[in-house]
């Protein structure tokens, strides 16, 4: 009988596709994925400490399973992921339910564990060269680990303190990787790094982006995340060339004032920003340009916080994901002078968020009338007679479901722009 493993998966894409590892790993090991937590033999928290909200939920969720310890007496409970590399063993102090603690560094380790408790956070030189197996839950799009680490220090950051510091994977692996996705009947892949312009092995990002291209049978490419600094020409020449590289890019501002990007870290100015914004809708015209807005970080003041407003109006991004500043442990802003009050920040967010409904309202409503390419990706989540797909410009699409099945590729005609979708009728 297989023994079985639930999952909770916590933050970021990186911790998706970590899950997904980890399962792969789980699944040699004679397990089986369950979501019911309480039938299962092994429990593992895949965590992210990026803001403090998933910090709270996660411990939340922890706190709630301790009773399933008393009725199963051979549980096994982990923590992995980004609070597991930041607290270590201190979460044993927390939480002595828990039997393993394991960084995002260390997953190859799972095939390790004992029955005594471990905590496996040490640096792992070699994660850009040990491929490890996956269990995808998605039969059309994948996600693809380019790199690993930051080298960046934004001073709000935590990830190079928890994922540790760049390495890139050398290309022929993700040529290897994305030709049996190919060959399995994927048609999309997502390539995953903290900031994939800077990847560079044996070859750099662009060369890469070529060499993706030509691999038959996927039809198309997206990448994240992207920073600003590293945004080259070659980059935009090659979306703009790329048949299937997609017209969308993430590329986070996080605040419109130049002051608190330097506080940040950043590295670029607004000007600097706009320069690449200005080019990348030149060069492709109709391209999609998604960000990241902190709101009230340390030494924001009311003018600082305009000069974000002003420039979403002027940037008119498609869509924004938008969080309150919130203090990591061993970052820099965490011990910053002048931070912001709680109700300030959320007065700030309130603003940057309702400003940006509007612009992508606006935008959305825009493409109404024109004719779309979306690749099905499964039924809409609230309506079951329905199914969802996403344009190039990853902008999502209902439609009536007809006959069609998850990983076709049609053209639909949007007939209305809504504040967060489209919806459409397929040209049949």
């Amino acid at each position: 009988m297989k023994k079985l493993v639930y999952i909770h998966t916590f933050g970021c894409q990186m911790n998706v596709h970590d899950s997904e590892k980890m399962l792969g790993i789980l699944e040699g090991k004679g397990y089986q994925e369950t979501d019911q937590p309480s039938k299962a033999d092994l429990i593992i928290f895949n965590t992210c400490s990026i803001r403090q909200k998933a910090e709270q939920k996660f411990y939340s969720e922890l706190g709630r399973i301790k009773s399933y310890k008393k009725r199963h007496k051979n549980l096994k409970i982990i923590v992995a992921g980004c609070i597991a590399q930041q607290e270590g063993k201190n979460i044993f102090k927390k939480a002595p339910h828990v039997d393993f603690i394991i960084g995002p560094q260390n997953i190859h380790n799972l095939e390790k564990i004992q029955d005594e408790k471990q905590v496996l956070i040490e640096e792992n030189a070699d994660i850009a060269i040990n491929d490890l197996p996956v269990k995808r839950n998605n039969n059309v799009s994948a996600w693809v680990t380019i790199m690993y680490g930051c080298n960046n220090y934004c001073s709000y950051c935590v990830v190079p303190y928890t994922r540790g510091r760049e390495r890139s994977r050398p290309s022929e692996n993700i040529y290897k990787e994305i030709t049996e996705l190919a060959a399995k009947g994927y048609k999309e892949i997502t390539l995953l790094g903290q900031n994939v312009n800077s990847y560079y092995s044996d070859i750099n990002f662009t060369q890469l982006l070529r060499k993706i291209n030509k691999i038959e049978g996927i039809v198309r490419i997206r990448f994240v995340t992207s920073h600003p600094k590293d945004l080259s020409e070659d980059l935009i020449y090659a979306i703009q060339e790329l048949d299937k590289v997609c017209e969308h890019i993430h590329l986070p501002l996080q605040s419109g004032s130049d002051e608190i990007l330097v506080r940040m870290n950043r590295r670029y100015s607004l000007k600097d920003y706009m320069k690449r914004v200005n080019m990348l809708r030149k060069k492709i015209p109709d391209i999609s340009i998604t960000s990241d807005i902190i709101a009230g970080f340390p030494g924001e003041n009311e003018s600082d916080h305009r000069a974000t407003l002003k420039a979403l109006k002027e940037i008119e991004f498609d869509g924004i994901f938008a969080f309150k500043f919130s203090p990591r442990p061993g970052t820099k802003a965490e011990k910053m002078d002048n931070q912001i009050d709680e109700n300030i920040k959320s007065e700030r967010l309130s603003e940057i968020l309702s400003l940006q409904d509007k612009i992508t309202e606006k935008k959305n409503k825009s493409l109404e009338g024109t004719i779309q390419e979306i690749l099905i990706e499964g039924y809409d989540e609230l309506n079951v007679n329905r199914l969802s797909g996403r344009t190039r410009t990853n902008k999502i699409v209902t439609i009536d479901a007809y006959n069609f099945k998850q990983g076709d590729i049609i053209n639909v005609f949007i007939s209305k722009g809504r504040k967060h979708s489209l919806e459409g009728n397929p040209l049949i």
